[in-house]
């Protein structure tokens, strides 16, 4: 058996469809392990049987599931806290809409670190996107450069860690392309920010999803309640 020269990396992944084409574009440049975080979000159930199937499809063995449900009892979002309305989609609205869960990718970022000290992981993924999103603050560059540095100073200087969001620029139409061209299956992720059997179709998560998914020109295969509002 030839043993893989490539580095071990870590994936961010939530079971959307932004982190199944980030698992698959990583296995390209490293041996990867898949890391899901609960956090106590509305779509816990779904979000955790996509990440399975996710890493079935890419034959990841080495897996984790990380529990900080703490963030529920912390509040202040609308993904964690059921007395909080998920808005409809509007793609007028400014600044940070509800859904936005405080911090919550440096928590997920802490997590991937520790554990890639631990196996000797050198690069961590996590599939952020910037130029077409919600407008959540914790997916600006600038926060990836920071966490860098953060991680330089507070690991062992031997680690080598390295935080990646190659996608942070990128459109959500290009990661449907992307993923078209990696054949991954996007049916088997969920997007939406409700709690159901069938995808709302009424969230920012499900318009911005479809959006890309028709200014890609490429079918999605999820069925959704009603059509998105854009």
């Amino acid at each position: 058996m030839t043993l893989s020269t490539k580095p071990k990396g870590i994936v961010l992944a939530s079971g959307g469809m932004d982190s199944l084409v980030l698992a698959a574009f990583a296995t390209r440049e490293s041996e990867i392990s898949l890391l899901h975080v609960t956090y106590g979000q509305r779509t816990g159930r779904q979000e955790l049987a996509c990440f399975h199937a996710i890493a079935d499809h890419l034959k990841v063995r080495e897996r984790m599931v990380a529990d900080i449900g703490y963030l529920r009892t912390i509040g202040g979002s609308a993904l964690t806290d059921p007395s909080v309305d998920i808005p409809p989609a509007d793609p007028e609205r400014r600044g940070v809409p509800a859904t936005y869960v405080p911090f919550r990718n440096a928590h997920f970022l802490c997590i991937a670190v520790s554990w890639a000290e631990v196996i000797g992981a050198k690069n961590v993924y996590i599939g952020a996107v910037w130029a077409d999103s919600s407008g959540y603050p914790d997916c600006r560059p600038a926060f990836y450069e920071a966490m860098n540095g953060a991680v330089r100073t507070g690991t062992k200087d031997e680690s080598g860690i390295i935080v990646k969001a190659p996608f942070v620029n990128l459109k959500k139409k290009d990661l449907v392309l992307m993923g078209k061209s990696l054949g991954v299956p996007f049916e088997r992720t969920w997007s939406c920010y409700r709690d159901g059997e069938k995808a709302c179709g009424r969230c920012d998560s499900c318009a911005l999803r479809r959006k890309a998914f028709a200014e890609a020109g490429v079918p999605d295969p999820l069925p959704y309640e009603v059509r998105p509002a854009f």
